[in-house]
């Protein structure tokens, strides 16, 4: 049987391994007797993946009394410190991850552990000091999209108003990044952005595909606005973007068909209804990946009835957020009967920052689910709704 400290240390394997985000932060040195470690134990040890000359390792960072010291270890290394510290030196250790928060602390003569889904800011990942260098768009070299929109100067020189949305293009491109090895590995790849608005990430997206993996792209801009779409190709014009096109026009399942199917599928803050039209699109287009982040969710919120709830449900913002989440919920669940692996993230808005969700869906099956078609029906009845635009994700 695993021990807990043996779990935990096979977190932190697979984390290294994979090359996550991830930090580890040791605290509370246990005292032997009278005699205090506080002299020769840290009282808190911070731990992180860290790229030397290509080669990832973890850099450790000890506190003792006021004094910091700094030490390179290979993973092997930090494993087999860990365990030694565990737990005949220290009573608290946690392991931070985007998705997961594990800690691994000693209870009397034992060791438990404890783990969650995390919460807070994502972790930076970067893997070295100078972290705009890691830019998937670095700072400082001309990026043509970037200039035509106002970001960077015509040496790449990004302009301070920009510094921000420079950023979060970046953060956004990470994301989109993490789930390129989930796309087909050869031949053309075809790609839909519902609600593609003035498409500073749709012209993002198509860099980061056509440029910095050097893949054919096919990649189609949608949004209702004429005016907007009208500019978007007349910027692909002029920047001679092959492969980047726009159309306006109202999302619509009913054209999607397995025979052009779609590898990426993207829906950034298509509104209330809109967003489960663009899903209903990509599963019916068999979409590899889906990325959504849904907005302005209006559909459960005059459904949702259910007495044990009723402490939520009376008050008006509470209902609001509460029928939002159920919301993602049954998107994710329906996603999920429908043959995909689902995440819920945190997704950074590029005009207002507030915390928005995003579904991250990876097609692994081409056949339905039946069990997750009935936690998706469970969960409709638990909260008496009846119908939802979701439900033609089944169609």
């Amino acid at each position: 049987m695993t021990t807990p400290l043996e779990e935990f240390l096979e977190a932190v394997r697979f984390a290294f391994e994979r090359k996550l985000p991830w930090t580890i932060v040791l605290s509370h040195p246990i005292s032997s007797g009278e005699q205090k470690t506080a002299d020769t134990v840290p009282r808190k040890i911070r731990i992180r993946p860290f790229e030397v000359k290509g080669q990832l390792i973890c850099q450790w960072e000890s506190f003792i009394d006021e004094k910091v010291s700094h030490a390179n270890r290979s993973i092997e290394e930090t494993l087999s410190e860990l365990d030694r510290y565990f737990p005949q030196l220290l009573r608290d250790g946690y392991l931070f991850t985007n998705e997961q928060e594990w800690n691994v602390r000693v209870v009397g003569k034992g060791m438990k552990l404890t783990r969650r889904k995390r919460k807070g800011p994502a972790l930076d990942r970067s893997f070295t000091h100078d972290r705009s260098k890691n830019y998937l768009i670095p700072e400082g070299t001309p990026c043509a999209f970037l200039h035509a929109l106002g970001i960077m100067n015509e040496k790449g020189a990004v302009k301070s108003s920009k510094t921000k949305k420079f950023r979060q293009i970046n953060r956004y491109l990470e994301i989109v990044n993490d789930v390129v090895s989930d796309l087909p590995k050869e031949g053309t790849l075809r790609v839909v952005d519902f609600g593609c608005g003035l498409s500073y990430l749709t012209f993002a997206l198509h860099h980061l595909l056509a440029n910095i993996h050097q893949r054919d792209v096919q990649l189609l801009g949608i949004d209702q606005k004429t005016d907007v779409i009208d500019r978007c190709r007349s910027l692909a014009d002029k920047l001679q973007l092959s492969g980047l096109t726009f159309s306006s026009g109202r999302i619509d399942p009913d054209q999607a068909t397995a025979e052009e199917p779609v590898h990426l599928a993207v829906s950034l803050h298509a509104c209330d209804t809109a967003t489960d039209a663009a899903l209903s699109y990509a599963v019916r287009a068999q979409a590899n990946v889906i990325l959504a982040v849904p907005c302005c969710q209006h559909q459960l919120f005059n459904q949702v009835e259910n007495e044990q709830l009723d402490l939520i449900l009376k008050h008006g913002i509470l209902k609001e957020r509460f029928a939002s989440m159920a919301t993602d919920a049954l998107r994710a669940a329906a996603l999920e009967s429908c043959g995909y692996r689902t995440q819920i993230l945190e997704f950074i808005d590029l005009e207002h920052t507030p915390k928005n969700l995003l579904i991250r869906a990876v097609k692994t099956s081409d056949s339905p689910i039946e069990a997750k078609r009935k936690e998706y029906d469970s969960l409709k009845s638990q909260l008496a709704v009846h119908t939802t635009a979701t439900d033609q994700l089944f169609a």
